[in-house]
Order: C-alpha cells, then sequence, then structure tokens
C-alpha cells in the first residue's frame, strides 16, 4: 500500500475505492534549483468525500530551509518560504480553493470565485491532516483533506486539481514547481496550472 494511503489509515477513515494518480512537477524556468532534483506528488480522491496527497521532493535536503515543526494551526504567508501548494476547482465553475501545507505543520486555505478573486477561509473546521518524513535525500508531505467541508459538491463531481510546490533554497532563493506552468513568470493560480481531471 502506497504512502498516500497508509497516511489516510491513520486517521481511522474507512477505506473505499481509490485510484492514485502520479504526477511529476516542474521547476519554473525562470527560478531554477540547484538543490532540487525532481518533485512527484501523489493524489487519490475517495467516493465518502476524501482527497489525500503525498509530495515527494528528492533533494540535497540540508541545502534547503524547510521550516522546522510547529502544532498544527493556520498560518498566513506561507508561500513565503518551502511550501506545498494544492487548488482544487469544479470543472464546471470559474471558483477554486487553494491550500498552502507547509513542512512545519502549518496550513491555509483560501477560496476564489474566479481568478485571483476572493478571500482568505478563517474556518478552522478545514483543518487538513499533514505530517511530513525527511532524510537527508527526501521530504515528503502527505495531506488528507475532506472535501465536504470546503463544498458538498466537492465530493459529487468532477474535480480539476493544480500542484504545485514552492521550494526555499539554503540563500532564500525560491523555485516554483507546478504540474503545468503558464506563460510567463510562475503563476500557480492560472486556468491552464488546472491540469489533472479527478472524475
Amino acid at each position: 500500500m502506497c504512502a498516500l494511503l497508509k497516511r489516510r489509515a491513520r486517521y481511522n477513515t474507512p477505506m473505499t475505492s481509490c485510484t492514485i494518480h502520479t504526477v511529476t512537477l516542474s521547476c519554473h524556468p525562470d527560478a531554477p534549483s540547484q538543490a532540487v532534483r525532481r518533485i512527484d506528488a501523489r493524489i487519490g480522491r475517495t467516493p465518502d468525500g476524501t482527497l489525500a496527497v503525498t509530495y515527494i521532493i528528492e533533494a540535497d535536503i540540508d541545502r534547503l530551509r524547510v521550516p522546522r515543526p510547529r502544532p498544527p494551526a493556520m498560518a498566513q504567508r506561507l508561500w513565503q518560504h518551502t511550501c506545498c501548494e494544492l487548488f482544487i476547482a469544479r470543472k464546471d465553475s470559474p471558483a477554486y480553493h487553494e491550500f498552502n501545507l507547509a513542512p512545519s505543520g502549518e496550513w491555509a486555505a483560501y477560496a476564489f470565485d474566479r481568478y485571483r478573486h476572493g478571500a482568505a477561509r478563517v474556518e478552522e473546521a478545514l483543518e487538513p491532516q499533514v505530517a511530513v518524513r525527511s532524510t537527508r535525500e527526501k521530504l515528503e508531505l502527505d495531506a488528507v483533506i475532506r472535501l465536504d467541508r470546503l463544498s458538498p459538491t466537492y465530493a459529487e463531481t468532477g474535480l480539476l486539481l493544480a500542484l504545485s510546490a514552492v521550494i526555499e533554497d539554503e540563500h532564500g532563493s525560491l523555485s516554483y514547481w507546478a504540474l503545468m506552468h503558464a506563460p510567463g513568470g510562475p503563476d500557480f493560480h492560472h486556468p491552464y496550472a488546472f491540469a489533472l481531471e479527478l472524475e
């Protein structure tokens, strides 16, 4: 059983059928990283309304700035440092949600009614479950998200996802990784970035 499903089992959530998608994120050419070799993500959605994702960052971890563990809590501006991100949208709507998931265990969630237009969510009930494992060569971040806490329709309809990560190196430089990059500078919110479809 892959780490994605193991993570879900830790929270005693009943396991139903789940198709796992594995994707590779690419680094934006305007902000290359010398420390990171590869970033993959595994993601699965179950009929009971749970989304589980694992980010696998292969790198010289000692050359990265990785936030230290803290008590799980909402936080702001996590994207200014090493952080994994997940964007969730219905296939038939311009509205979407953004999750910032930090290796510290902190998180943030934002709701947008269209491209970059919306306000931060402040509902503690969203609380994604985040866990991190790290060695000198790899950092893995797991997150489990209850879709019904975002919207009841998310558990019943096709979704489009954008997966991305911001990685801060030892000098404070940021690299931007995404499943799909839009033309121009890094922009994880661009509709072009929503490249993974979940039925």
